[in-house]
């Protein structure tokens, strides 16, 4: 079933038997994607010693990775609708093993910032083309279930990234320490990439559009003026050219924007389609999607405060996530049940229980002495409602966004929501992760970790407590069935 007779490859109703093995392949690049950014938050400490790495270093190594992911996973979907997505899937498939192979043998903070900034690439080209080709491959009436799937899938690649990371580092098998977290990528992208080939069929969008390489440069220019001065400006005590830089950002987008307005109506093809966030809610939705990563900023932060704070090791790092987890898996199972219960509040319930698990581990380590471990009874019970929060937040985010809009538009925004996710990350882990480190001032002692930890825990819940606003409402499907489309 390696290709489609011709009426099939064009997004028709022909059904593939092995659609949902094909799915199963095709999450193994949607999770391997956002699994290499959550993957090195354990294994940060270790990074830094190892490659005498600073704080901007650090930063760095998440952030540019997180924006050279989001800049570029609308064009890695464009890439699929033009060439077809098995070939695109599996040359980034390709890209992304050996980029993690580079990333593992780096010598320097300088070489593993450029080998992510590579792997990251190759991760844009992988990725979107799992949420395209549920459109592709899937009828109507299993749509849905893919979709929370698929959005289970990503929330899973941050609980196995903490646990995964944390056990590699602290195997250090072979003396390679934190290096086995990009190295392990190999067999399991080597596999996936045997299993695509007989598995996958090819397919492409009906409409072969044109890439369009002035948005994907403005965007980036966009992304990187706002980002960049953020993690280098503190390091460097705010430099003029950090504060020039911030301050051209409103510039960029609109330059972005405008661009894009002119190019849809010279008749080419936009990277983003500026009438689409004219559907009702969508803008709104996306907004709330905004605030959810803002929880890339607690994993990083979570993981020094263990390490540094408290002394434990990565292994026992990764292990402390373990309520988090028990959370996710419980909400991501019953997010569908709940939305029925809640109805159009159940976009928000997500938010709320997210941020009251954040505040409430704000205090479980507030209370505690400075250096000893929280008492559980107050931590686990916290950390549990964060990952249901979670759970519940994540799936249904993207269903009721991606449902929003007609099915051959569900790709484009679909591209959206994992643009956005990664560029919430990106900010979080430099505002947030630089709030931390201001609040950490030069001190290194558990008492100033914690204190620090704790600020940053009641600036992600304020986030999340703004994403319920935003989401509120949004939890019923608003499109009317479009049976043409379909």
């Amino acid at each position: 079933m390696a290709t489609l007779p011709l009426t099939a490859r064009l997004e028709t109703a022909v059904l593939d038997p092995n659609r949902w093995a094909a799915l199963a392949v095709l999450l193994t690049g949607a999770f391997l994607a956002p699994l290499d950014f959550f993957i090195v938050n354990v294994a940060m400490p270790s990074i830094t010693s190892g490659l005498a790495a600073t704080e901007a270093d650090v930063q760095l190594v998440i952030s540019g990775y997180a924006i050279v992911y989001a800049v570029f996973l609308i064009t890695g979907g464009r890439l699929g609708d033009i060439f077809g997505r098995k070939i695109i899937f599996l040359i980034g498939l390709a890209g992304f093993a050996l980029a993690s192979a580079f990333c593992g043998l780096a010598w320097s903070p300088l070489t593993l910032i450029l080998a992510r900034l590579l792997q990251a690439l190759a991760a844009a080209a992988m990725a979107p083309q799992a949420l395209a080709s549920v459109h592709a491959l899937f009828p109507a009436d299993e749509r849905g279930r893919a979709l929370s799937i698929y959005g289970v899938t990503l929330g899973l690649s941050s609980i196995v990234g903490q646990l995964l990371g944390g056990a590699l580092v602290q195997a250090d098998l072979f003396g390679m320490g934190w290096r086995l977290i990009f190295l392990i990528n190999l067999p399991v992208s080597i596999v996936a990439f045997i299993a695509a080939i007989p598995l996958l069929s090819e397919t492409r969008g009906a409409h072969r559009p044109r890439l369009d390489l002035g948005g994907i440069v403005l965007s980036a220019l966009a992304l990187t003026a706002f980002v960049l001065p953020l993690i280098e400006g503190r390091e460097r005590g705010w430099p003029a050219w950090s504060l020039v830089m911030i301050a051209t950002t409103p510039i960029w987008v609109e330059l972005f924007r405008r661009y894009e307005v002119r190019l849809a109506r010279a008749g080419g093809d936009p990277l983003v389609a500026i009438e689409v966030f004219q559907t009702p809610g969508l803008l709104r939705g996306l907004s709330a999607i905004l605030t959810l990563y803002a929880l890339a900023a607690f994993f990083l932060t979570y993981s020094i405060y263990l390490q540094q704070a408290l002394s434990f090791s990565a292994l026992q790092a990764g292990l402390a996530i373990l309520p988090f987890s028990a959370g996710f898996l419980t909400g991501s199972t019953f997010s569908p049940l709940f939305g029925r219960w809640m109805g159009t509040s159940a976009s928000s319930l997500g938010f709320v229980l997210s941020a009251l698990g954040l505040i409430g581990t704000a205090i479980a380590v507030t209370l505690s002495p400075a250096g000893a471990t929280p008492i559980w009874p107050l931590l686990a019970p916290a950390l549990l409602f964060i990952g249901l929060g979670m759970g519940m937040s994540i799936p249904t985010m993207v269903r009721v966004i991606v449902e929003r809009v007609e099915p051959h538009r569900a790709g484009l925004v679909g591209g959206m929501v994992n643009s956005t996710l990664q560029v919430s990350a990106a900010i979080a882990v430099a505002v947030l992760g630089g709030l931390f480190y201001t609040a950490l001032g030069t001190r290194t002692d558990p008492t100033a970790v914690t204190h620090a930890f704790a600020i940053t825990l009641l600036a992600i819940a304020a986030c999340h407590l703004t994403g319920a606003v935003l989401g509120a409402g949004l939890g019923q499907r608003r499109r009317a069935p479009c049976p043409a489309a379909e």
